[in-house]
């Protein structure tokens, strides 16, 4: 295992070196003036916009732009992000805890009634409880985030004003949040007030959370379910499960430790598409509920092209990407012990 974490690691700035060639050669599709825009923060700089152009090697040929971008990611400098009004990478260190947070909110859900559900779905094949799953999971599945999130909104927001609306807090707390004995340990704010003390805050951030959890939920959680009804059925009808069987094992202890186990590992790998999907930010739920998270922050990006928003979530993205597919991989062993990295 300590080997193919070796060639893994090595893997990423691999990866991340073919990426920003990627990215640095996408910019070539735009002007200079178009690229110095990014790094214009006020009136006095917009007036030097020249100046801009030499300095970051915007005029040059393609190898004297990408050193020149290379260096400043290398120093942290991705440039300015003229929707957050402030640098690319602090937009992103602010934000990021957020989405992690929905993300967090979201995953354990899925993965536990994905799971379960998908389970009852195939032990239960053609019977009532699996039409109605089937019928749930080809709504969910077809089913826009934007659509389900915008009812949402209107049916427990708007309708029966049972949630409170779009945002991450109402305004009274927000002034809480910001007094300097708060403490921002995680960077996940509802965490954040537990470890606070402040429980009527965490309660408001968790209240805000629920209708862009359960858009998640419904979306997510059809294809988790989809995907085990499927690989159960097809352990119930191998051979090892038909073996248990003739031995005399019960139902209980056949279902659970011969054929979900082995029905598991495709749930790992999209688990592992799941918390890429949603660490990446899911932008139309953000959007729709205005979260501050990154989805919501680069969907706003794109609609005002702001160019080093835009590359900075995909190097953001890449590194997700990259990591969580090795911890995915790790973890098949666990499921899996027949698995070997060697």
């Amino acid at each position: 295992m300590f080997t193919f974490i070796v060639r893994r690691l090595i893997q990423i700035p691999v990866v991340m070196f073919v990426l920003s060639l990627m990215i640095v050669g996408l910019l070539q599709l735009l002007t200079p003036t178009q690229r110095a825009a990014g790094y214009i923060r006020s009136e006095q700089q917009a007036a030097q916009l020249d100046r801009i152009i030499k300095e970051r090697g915007f005029d040059q040929p393609f190898p004297v732009q990408y050193g020149h971008w290379l260096s400043s990611t290398l120093h942290g400098d991705l440039g300015f992000s003229k929707t957050s009004s402030q640098p690319v990478l602090d937009t992103i260190r602010t934000r990021l805890p957020n989405t992690v947070e929905l993300a967090l909110y979201t995953l354990i859900p899925i993965v536990l009634l994905g799971v379960w559900l998908g389970t009852l779905s195939a032990l239960n094949k053609d019977k009532f409880l699996d039409q109605l799953l089937r019928v749930f999971t080809i709504v969910g599945y077809s089913l826009p985030s934007f659509v389900l999130g915008i009812l949402l909104l209107k049916f427990f927001y708007g309708s029966l004003g049972w949630l409170p609306g779009p945002g991450q807090v109402e305004v009274l707390n927000q002034f809480a949040i910001l007094d300097p004995s708060f403490h921002r340990y995680t960077g996940m704010l509802s965490i954040d007030a537990m470890l606070n003390g402040r429980w009527n805050v965490a309660w408001d951030v968790i209240r805000h959370l629920v209708m862009p959890v359960l858009t998640l939920l419904v979306i997510s959680s059809a294809t988790m379910i989809k995907v085990m009804r499927a690989q159960m059925l097809e352990a119930l009808s191998s051979d090892y499960v038909r073996t248990a069987r003739s031995k005399g094992l019960s139902d209980r202890m056949v279902n659970s430790k011969h054929a979900r186990r082995n029905a598991l590992l495709p749930i790992v790998t999209l688990t592992g598409f799941q918390i890429i999907s949603l660490l990446g930010g899911a932008i139309f739920t953000e959007t729709i509920f205005a979260y501050p998270g990154v989805g919501q922050w680069v969907g706003a990006a794109a609609q005002n092209l702001d160019v080093p928003a835009v590359l900075g979530f995909a190097l953001l993205s890449a590194i997700i990407v990259v990591v969580v597919s090795t911890l995915t991989d790790l973890f098949y062993g666990v499921v899996d012990p027949r698995v070997r990295f060697d």
